[in-house]
């Protein structure tokens, strides 16, 4: 009976050679997340009208949380298309 053991090996992130990404996405100081909004919230949709996610549009938690709301709310009145958008 042979006894089987298993290697042992670090496991090791392989994010670590990911670019930066550019300041793009960065919210401006003074600008306020809100519905009506709509020139702001454009540019965290993707243009299949995804939300872009908060890995690459490194806005904070809080921040992307209220753009979804807003993004959201933006759809369901018809100002934000729910399909593509032609940049």
């Amino acid at each position: 009976m042979v006894k089987r053991t298993k290697l042992k090996t670090k496991g090791k992130r392989r994010f670590n050679n990911r670019q930066k990404n550019t300041a793009r996405f960065q919210l401006p100081k003074d600008a306020v997340i809100d519905y009506k909004n709509f020139t702001l919230l454009q540019k965290y949709l993707n243009d299949r009208g995804r939300i872009i996610p908060r890995r690459i549009s490194e806005v904070s938690a809080k921040e992307q949380r209220l753009l979804a709301i807003s993004i959201k709310r933006a759809r369901q009145l018809a100002l934000l298309t729910s399909g593509g958008i032609k940049k």
